[in-house]
């Protein structure tokens, strides 16, 4: 299922041509498209800033199987099922990035977006969280050319190889499981003795007769031509090297906060200083999802931390009684 991106870009405008709403939501994941539902059912004027990839990372999750009333779904299908509901109850959708955003003396938001400044009496939070890098020689190099963050994406390109991925948690053994489909032979390398993945998952990538998985290991150097033609290990019996076609890299994730960053308290971490699950340091700013510290990082939390933002905001805006 193909999401449909030209559906719902018209926004409204005042009379000056500001684009102006009473609430705008930066980020088109679980907790962004929750949201706007929320806010089109409770009847204000509200857009979706929702960037470039429309759905977040949930979009990209090959397969998602706990979330309740759906039974095993791709994360593409699920994130078009909840883009369309939110459409048909009036969201407005701005295929645009946040790049900052400010309060304004007086009272109200600003937030700069590609198409030009939007005003919000009220923001949610909802930009997710990228993939972070390891930081290693030859990842940067490499990029896009035998390293990747998306098995999703970048799987079917790695027919009949051999690849490796990197990291030991839900995302990693997930992607992995998604690479056996497609290379012939998956390394996974983890710097601990045991995965972190919930047990059900992990059963499954250690029972695989596909994949290796070395444990006590990090990686150390990508190296290659034009490439990724092999991949420097330091292992519990020394220095390695491993002949590989491709290395996913899962080693957690950088909240994408940044534009936010002058506006509301961030923790230590670049995520969102939140109090009662969604409130911010900041009166009408909101948070919801994988951008705050919330330790249950997963769709159907993503979309309830949505509806919670959506409630908030109207009830902080006088509207909900």
């Amino acid at each position: 299922m193909e999401l449909d991106l030209k559906a719902g870009l018209i926004p409204p405008a005042s009379s000056s041509g500001e684009r102006s709403f009473d609430v705008v939501t930066a980020g088109g994941g679980p907790a962004g498209l929750s949201a706007a539902l929320y806010l089109s059912r409770y009847g204000m004027r509200h857009a979706v800033l929702e960037g470039w990839q429309p759905g977040g990372q949930a979009a990209l999750t090959d397969r998602i199987e706990n979330y309740p009333g759906t039974g095993p779904t791709t994360g593409e299908a699920l994130i078009g099922v909840m883009r369309s509901q939110a459409l048909s109850a009036g969201t407005v959708f701005l295929s645009e990035r946040v790049s900052a955003a400010s309060a304004v003396d007086g009272g109200g938001l600003l937030i700069e977006a590609d198409g030009g400044p939007v005003h919000a009496r009220a923001l949610i939070i909802a930009t997710g969280a990228a993939p972070a890098r390891l930081g290693v020689p030859g990842e940067e190099k490499f990029y896009g050319r035998g390293v990747s963050y998306c098995a999703t994406c970048d799987a079917p390109f790695f027919r009949g190889r051999h690849v490796m991925v990197v990291g030991g948690g839900d995302s990693a053994v997930k992607e992995a499981l998604h690479l056996t489909s497609f290379a012939s032979r998956v390394t996974l390398v983890h710097r601990r003795d045991a995965l972190r993945a919930e047990p059900a998952l992990a059963d499954r990538l250690l029972a695989s007769p596909s994949v290796d998985v070395l444990w006590n290991t990090r990686l150390l150097e990508i190296r290659g031509t034009s490439g990724v033609e092999s991949a420097l290990l330091d292992t519990p019996g020394g220095q390695s090297e491993i002949q590989v076609d491709g290395v996913f890299v899962y080693v957690g994730r950088k909240p994408a906060t940044e534009p936010f960053a002058g506006l509301v308290r961030l923790n230590g971490d670049g995520t969102v200083w939140t109090r009662d699950i969604v409130l911010t340091s900041h009166d009408c700013v909101f948070a919801a999802g994988d951008v705050t510290s919330n330790p249950l990082r997963q769709v159907v939390t993503a979309a309830a931390d949505g509806a919670r933002a959506a409630s908030a905001a109207w009830h902080r805006l006088g509207l909900g009684g």
